[in-house]
């Protein structure tokens, strides 16, 4: 019987030609998309784990991709400039508890899709759009500061409306089937001005009472800056319907009921989130948060790094009424 072409001594030796050939080719490959990567990311091998590396984003991309992780400490590194941020607004509406005791406190549960605070118990809000500054505009804002203030005043009453149904913040009081009118318009509209033409409404901008602006400047997620406002309901039935396309869940609760539902893990809050519940659960009535706001009045509020005991913190200033102004990087929840 014949042997085997590779039982052969020139077969064997044609044999490992061709695995030396693959191999070759393998490792050419494998080079030549390493050297393609580096060139399409301007990182040199070198730079990477230096301080040049380090703070250049596709350096940072790269130390992610090839290392596993991200030093959270970087996210928080002071730079020149801070990381751009989209305007924002959210409210915080009050109501007397049905039952006595604290006020409760409006909140919604974010969809688990949403890319920011995706699953995460919120105050209702949004971004700013352009539609709120051209209102801001025509109600009289002169000056680009007071056109934003308007503006995201303008879009916190929007985003309730649109996110649950609820209106705040008009000179009116709409009845339920004019707020369930109103809410489907601007669903279809996505704009508040021709709602509030529509249905002959103005609004009120000194219902809504400046609280805080949050503006972090983490450089590896989507970067908000957030004015928070207050407004209160006072006593009486409300309606709600969630817009199930960002929100799955509404539920009122004392500001003490809902640290006690993230402690607990039957929400989950994020660190400004956090900070915002636990300066609202001061405050015994709606009057007392007012009182509170010309001792602490509006200011913007940057988080910030700082290492305690060899361990990395995200902190706050400690003289903006928060009575926490710290926790654990590593365990704050951050979007």
């Amino acid at each position: 019987m014949r042997p085997r072409l590779f039982e052969t001594a020139w077969g064997y030796r044609l044999l490992c030609i061709v695995r030396a050939k693959l191999y070759f080719l393998l490792f050419f490959n494998t080079l030549m998309l390493f050297k393609h990567e580096r060139k399409l990311r301007g990182v040199k091998p070198a730079d990477i784990g230096s301080e040049k590396g380090i703070d250049s984003p596709l350096g940072k991309a790269i130390i992610a991709r090839h290392a596993g992780s991200m030093n959270l400490q970087d996210e928080y590194a002071e730079h020149d400039q801070p990381p751009p941020a989209t305007p924002a607004a959210t409210l915080v509406i009050f109501r007397n508890a049905p039952q006595g005791g604290a006020p409760q406190i409006l909140m919604v549960e974010r969809s688990a899709a949403m890319t920011f605070a995706g699953g995460a118990a919120v105050f209702p809000g949004g971004r700013v759009d352009e539609a709120d500054r051209d209102l801001a505009q025509r109600m009289g804002a002169d000056d680009d500061g007071q056109r934003d203030e308007l503006a995201a005043r303008i879009a916190a009453v929007r985003e309730t409306l649109e996110e649950t149904g609820l209106l705040v913040g008009l000179n009116q009081r709409p009845s339920r089937d004019e707020a369930l009118a109103a809410r489907e318009m601007l669903l279809q509209r996505k704009e508040l001005a021709p709602v509030l033409e529509h249905m002959g409404w103005a609004i009120a901008p000194d219902a809504l009472l400046p609280f805080a602006r949050w503006r972090p400047k983490h450089r590896h997620m989507r970067v908000y800056d957030t004015r928070f406002y207050l407004a209160d309901l006072g006593t009486g039935a409300v309606d709600l319907l969630v817009d199930a396309t960002e929100n799955t869940h509404l539920f009122w609760a004392s500001a003490a009921e809902a640290l006690d539902l993230a402690d607990s893990g039957r929400i989950k809050v994020i660190f400004p989130t956090r900070r915002n519940l636990e300066r609202l659960a001061q405050f015994g009535s709606f009057d007392e948060a007012v009182a509170h706001l010309e001792k602490f009045p509006s200011r913007m509020i940057t988080p910030f790094m700082e290492t305690r005991g060899g361990v990395p913190w995200l902190a706050i200033p400690d003289d903006a009424g928060y009575p926490v102004t710290a926790e654990m990087l590593e365990s704050a929840a951050r979007g």
